[in-house]
């Protein structure tokens, strides 16, 4: 084992459930091995100006007792800080003397991909540190703590907006995280039995959206005694547009690692459906035959774009987190001990702990989409012309594990 006396521990990038879980974890199976944690605030930023702090947090029994592994969000802090782009010449020296001022030997940071590139970053620099995957997106290649609390908020909030829908008879379009991929807005819509899930990896045809809306829509509405219905769409914030691109928010610029603001597919869906509805004429004969109709005022169904945004890393940590995360804590804290630095945790497996090196583990895992025929023959629409599920029968050994 490492002569580590005292270990960092860092959260990166964006909040969300079951990081408290890796910190709580990764403190206490330090210490069962004598070894000392703190807490180093504000992600990156506060590693970069940790040599000018008065001190650290430590993670004792007392303050660690007072951590809430089941809620979302981090004890540390969180920013989205690029080491490498600081514009100091003396960045890493300067990171450096932080660490030997408070005598910190190696760190434990949990973030996503672009956490997980500073990793790397920082071991190149003679800075040992473990990684913990953390991404509500869930695009890195193992687990992600944070993933799962996600999709069940998701779940959650569409499930809910259907009262709403059904009062109003309106067709509901919610847009969720995930930037470059359609997990969660995948996993998520399946769990609130959505009638539309888009997703980045599937362009978009606006034209089967509609057809597939209009004939459920209408149908629910007309068979229903009281003459009411909705229309659920999941959209993922990075779903690109029949031209191919996709819809950034130009006024907010990019974050330090180059990313712009995803923003707008839910209001870009909104306006697709709008279109169709006005210059559709059965939508004037079923307003009229289900007495909805009103000349002037309410010609077409409502279309309403819903945002939940940052709810959806928000509040309570599924339990699946929490056991992921305090699995995940102690195994880095464990990695550490052995020197396996520069990787990443990918679970607990028995006796066995798992992992892989950072540089793979950051690799961008998309939507499995020979998955999605499956769902297009129970009736949910993809934005494409539904497919023929293509299977094979494949008989295995043991009980293979899954992603979400």
């Amino acid at each position: 084992m490492t002569d580590i006396k005292r270990i960092g521990i860092i959260t990166s990038g964006g909040d969300c459930g079951g990081l408290n879980a890796v910190i709580k974890s990764a403190a206490r199976e330090a210490y069962a091995y004598g070894i000392e944690t703190v807490i180093i605030p504000n992600g990156y930023a506060g590693l970069y100006n940790l040599v000018d702090l008065e001190n650290v947090v430590v993670l004792n029994a007392e303050r660690v007792s007072r951590i809430e592994a089941s809620l979302a969000g981090s004890e540390a802090g969180h920013s989205r800080v690029k080491i490498s782009k600081i514009k100091d010449p003396n960045t890493y020296d300067r990171i450096k003397s932080g660490l030997e001022k408070f005598k910190i030997d190696a760190l434990i940071i949990s973030g996503g991909d672009d956490t997980g590139s500073v990793v790397i970053d920082l071991n190149s620099h003679g800075i040992p540190c473990v990684h913990v995957p953390k991404t509500m997106d869930l695009d890195l290649q193992p687990y992600s703590v944070g993933g799962d609390s996600a999709v069940n908020r998701i779940a959650l909030f569409t499930r809910d907006i259907k009262t709403t829908g059904m009062s109003h008879n309106r067709i509901i379009v919610m847009e969720v995280f995930g930037r470059y991929v359609g997990h969660t807005a995948l996993r998520g819509g399946v769990g609130a039995e959505a009638d539309c899930i888009l997703l980045p990896e599937i362009p978009v045809d606006f034209d089967v959206v509609y057809g597939h809306m209009k004939t459920t829509y209408f149908a629910r509405v007309e068979r229903s005694d009281v003459k009411a219905g909705t229309y659920i769409i999941v959209a993922a914030e990075g779903i690109k547009t029949v031209g191919g691109e996709l819809l950034y928010d130009e006024s907010s610029g990019a974050d330090a690692f180059g990313h712009k603001k995803l923003a707008g597919a839910g209001k870009y869906v909104k306006q697709q459906l709008e279109k169709r509805l006005k210059a559709d004429p059965d939508v004037k004969e079923f307003m009229k035959r289900v007495g909805m109709y009103a000349p002037g005022v309410y010609e077409v169904p409502e279309v309403r774009e819903v945002t939940p945004g940052h709810l959806v890393r928000s509040g309570p940590s599924s339990a699946y987190d929490v056991n992921f995360g305090q699995r995940a804590g102690a195994a880095a804290a464990l990695l550490l001990l052995e020197g396996k630095t520069g990787n990443t945790v990918v679970d607990v497996e028995g006796s066995k702990i798992c992992y892989i090196p950072t540089s793979e583990a950051i690799k961008r895992r998309e939507v499995d989409i020979s998955e999605i025929a499956l769902f297009e023959s129970l009736g949910t629409c993809f934005g494409r012309k539904p497919q023929k599920f293509r299977y094979e029968l494949v008989e295995t050994k043991g009980v293979p594990k899954r992603h979400l």
